[in-house]
């Protein structure tokens, strides 16, 4: 049997990762226009142009090589972001995954530093080492992109190199363009102790804000 990839609704305490779908364009077209200032390398669509992001998106997912999500709060159902599984990777025999990334990650202004990227990320690679058996998770980021770097950084991920003219630049000015690729990387041998990182956050971040 093949693996196909289909990421499942996965719910914490502050964020609901919902599979993506047109139902949240009218709420990613208000995240992504509330402050457009952290995007500079990063594709978010407009709110005008939030239908054909979806549309973009579902068709990789029926190409079997995305899951997208809406980053939903979980608190007020408000549409916070987007956040994908990217690039399935299986061994020859195509029915076990051993590979994934996790990309196409954006939050509205207002979402940004309160804890939702955390959750969000121990949701996905939770599911990904614990339920599918990966080996190895990837994530990259244009390698200007100073403040995805530290946020990737943050959440346990290993920096690994620079990729030179790896992927397209999503950068202003930039159509047509390639970009270098700042890599992370996280083993399943690391996740047990990234996984007792990100649990701390969350604690202290739920500690501090009922405080």
């Amino acid at each position: 049997m093949t693996f196909r990839l289909e990421g499942p609704p996965l719910e914490g305490s502050l964020v609901r990762l919902e599979p993506l779908g047109p139902q949240h364009a009218p709420g990613l077209a208000a995240a992504a226009e509330e402050d457009r200032s952290s995007f500079s390398y990063t594709w978010v669509p407009t709110a005008a142009e939030a239908g054909a992001y979806i549309d973009a998106q579902l068709a990789r997912a029926a190409a079997g090589r995305l899951a997208p999500y809406a980053q939903v709060s979980a608190r007020t159902g408000r549409v916070l972001g987007a956040t994908a599984y990217w690039d399935p990777r299986t061994w020859p025999e195509g029915d076990r995954l051993f590979a994934i990334e996790v990309g196409f990650t954006w939050l509205a202004a207002s979402a940004q530093g309160t804890g939702v990227n955390t959750e969000a990320k121990y949701l996905l690679f939770r599911h990904a080492f614990e339920t599918w058996g990966v080996a190895r998770l990837d994530l990259k980021t244009d390698a200007r992109n100073a403040r995805s770097r530290a946020a990737i950084a943050s959440v346990g991920a290993r920096f690994e190199g620079v990729l030179r003219n790896w992927s397209r630049s999503w950068a202003p000015g930039e159509t047509g363009r390639l970009r270098d690729s700042a890599m992370f990387s996280l083993t399943a041998e690391e996740w047990p102790a990234c996984r007792a990182h990100l649990e701390s956050r969350l604690h202290t971040h739920h500690r501090t804000e009922v405080a």
